[in-house]
């Protein structure tokens, strides 16, 4: 099992076109550094997954269940198993680090393919 990781030796996944995730594992807890380019959206979706997260730098408007917020700084956000949530990121783009409990089998496995078909597509293809 690997220990270490460095993000820029690992390859990106595309989520959607515009963000992408590097993706650590282990066997209980996922990490993923997204990256939202400006003003892209993540479309309105769910996953069984508990998801927590940070955000590391720009802007990004979050919206979980039914209360939205604009997220800077270092702020973070969690998202329990089974609840709809959707990200806009702000006009310079965004980047957040996503830890998921259990790991998202989905993710480990997409290839280069976006993970999700189009935005206000929901339930997402996969996951």
């Amino acid at each position: 099992m690997q220990r270490f990781w460095n993000p820029e030796n690992i390859a990106p996944k595309v989520l959607v076109p515009g963000v992408t995730a590097k993706i650590a594992s282990g066997e209980k807890i996922m990490l993923s550094l997204i990256t939202l380019a400006p003003n892209v959206a993540v479309p309105t979706h769910s996953h069984p997954h508990e998801q927590m997260g940070m955000m590391v730098s720009g802007t990004m408007e979050y919206t979980i269940a039914d209360e939205t917020r604009v997220l800077s700084g270092n702020e973070l956000f969690f998202v329990p198993g089974g609840v709809p949530h959707a990200v806009k990121a702000g006009p310079a783009g965004a980047v957040a680090l996503d830890a998921f409990s259990p790991p998202r089998e989905e993710y480990r496995e997409a290839g280069g393919e976006p993970f999700f078909a189009a935005v206000g597509d929901t339930p997402p293809l996969r996951g």
